[in-house]
């Protein structure tokens, strides 16, 4: 990717204060219960919290210094200060841009990390319909002040200086749950009544799908539907993560406040993860069943599942273009689908589950790779740019973050970014959830239907909402 305007960037990563501090302490007996109690302290106006691979989980916060990308114009923000640049519908571009300089301008070699989310409507400019992308933010990355990695033998903490370390220091040395507040979950009547919103409409949109498939417009669309929270005391989002990935068996999980949206979510798949040496992989679910209690049940919708045509030919059309989209960017004769229709338990559903991996070709970055396989065939169809198409005509207005991707990245090259499903987002006074189901020319309205409450049933039952002290009936456990 060309690298913009670039005195504007090397300007503003001089401005970035370095992690200058590092603390190593011992590992901490329940790193997602202190990972959540860190994000309640509201340590700065935007923090993440991003659970990688292997069950380490890592909090970053700050406010000082983010940057924010629309289709028309980027904003750097560092040490007091704006830097602003058109990016002439380009906006992955010059993102990648400010992202580099940030790696120029590091002195110790240390990798610097950064966490962020891209919206789902990032995918118009890149595959579909420039004109559909809207004048919301597309891209959002915080490069954080403070940043903390929970691992199973260690506890590290890297700040920008001694006042952080300290602030940090003193939330590990309380107990987790010092700071939680009384909160309520949703009654079980209350739970089915919040996924069973919008049903209706939504299976009329599946029928007008089909219909577009057995015209030859498109081969499959995850079509999708946005279930508003009632009205009432407002989502409290650590306590609701924290439930949550209690319940849930993620491929990755996250717990944000960062660039105007709040999330709290349990993603099944990545859309991509990159390594330092250049290995990228993706991993494409497509194909559900319910989960639940029961394992014998649990094994009868397996085999079910495993032997369905519908499904068989959703998840390998979806493995078929991750493919594509691989060697698009990768070096020839790299790519490879290394599993393929296994059965992975995420929450409330069981998925056909492939992963598909290669070799970054010379000259191309994680970057290079996001924007080939952004946003994840699993979330949008086939063909992409059909399929995002079909979507503009039929679901209820732009997805967000919804579909989109929440990240973890560093300057050295690595990035592992999860796909936005199963999760509870909040923007100035709404919040919600979606869920989606792959429609193909076999697909029924009242099975789709049935698969996203299936999904719904990740999230809604582990929902928490904020109460007055004196309110304490139906308190969750």
């Amino acid at each position: 990717m060309s690298t913009g305007p670039r005195p504007l960037w090397e300007a503003w990563a001089k401005s970035v204060p370095p992690l200058a501090r590092t603390s190593t302490r011992e590992p901490c007996p329940d790193p997602v219960a202190t990972a959540t109690h860190l994000a309640r302290a509201r340590l700065a106006d935007q923090y993440m919290v991003y659970e990688t691979e292997g069950g380490v989980w890592h909090f970053a916060a700050g406010s000082a210094v983010d940057v924010t990308a629309t289709a028309t114009g980027i904003t750097a923000r560092a040490a007091g200060r704006s830097w602003t640049s058109r990016t002439d519908g380009k906006p992955l571009t010059a993102f990648t841009a400010a992202l580099g300089a940030l790696r120029a301008a590091g002195e110790d070699g240390t990798a610097r990390h950064f966490y962020g989310w891209a919206a789902f409507e990032l995918a118009h400019l890149l595959h579909a319909d420039p004109a559909a992308t809207g004048d919301r933010p597309l891209l959002h990355v915080l490069v954080p002040s403070v940043e903390v990695t929970l691992a199973a033998d260690r506890t590290v903490v890297r700040a920008v200086d001694e006042a952080w370390l300290r602030k940090v220091a003193d939330l590990l040395a309380e107990h987790p749950g010092q700071r939680a507040p009384v909160v309520g979950g949703p009654a079980s009547g209350s739970t089915e009544a919040v996924v069973a919103a919008g049903s209706a409409a939504y299976g009329r949109a599946v029928a007008r799908t089909v219909a577009d498939i057995r015209a030859g417009l498109l081969e499959k669309a995850v079509v999708s539907r946005r279930v508003p929270l009632p009205a009432g005391p407002r989502a409290d989002f650590p306590a609701t993560y924290l439930a949550g990935r209690r319940a849930n068996t993620p491929a990755r999980s996250y717990l944000l406040d960062l660039g105007g949206y709040r999330a709290a979510g349990f993603s099944p798949e990545t859309v991509l993860e990159v390594g330092v040496d250049g290995r990228v992989s993706t991993q494409p679910l497509a194909g559900t069943r319910a989960y639940g209690a029961d394992p014998a049940e649990n094994e009868r919708r397996r085999v079910e599942l495993l032997t369905d045509p519908k499904e068989i030919h959703e998840h390998a059309v979806s493995v078929r273009l991750a493919f594509e989209e691989m060697a698009a960017v990768c070096r020839s004769g790299s790519v490879a689908v290394e599993e393929f229709m296994a059965v992975r338990p995420r929450g409330s559903v069981q998925h056909l589950a492939s992963r598909v991996t290669g070799r970054l070709r010379d000259g191309a970055g994680p970057w290079d790779a996001f924007a080939s396989l952004f946003p994840a065939i699993t979330a949008t169809g086939v063909s992409k740019r059909a399929a995002l198409q079909a979507l503009a005509r039929h679901e209820d207005g732009p997805r967000g973050l919804y579909g989109g991707a929440v990240f973890r990245g560093g300057t050295d090259g690595a990035l592992d970014a999860a796909l936005v499903l199963r999760t509870l987002i909040g923007a100035g006074e709404e919040e919600w959830l979606r869920a989606g189901a792959g429609v193909t020319a076999q697909s029924s309205p009242a099975r789709e239907i049935e698969e996203t409450c299936e999904k719904l049933r990740s999230v809604a039952p582990y929902l928490r909402f904020t109460r007055e002290p004196s309110d304490t009936a139906d308190i969750a456990p």
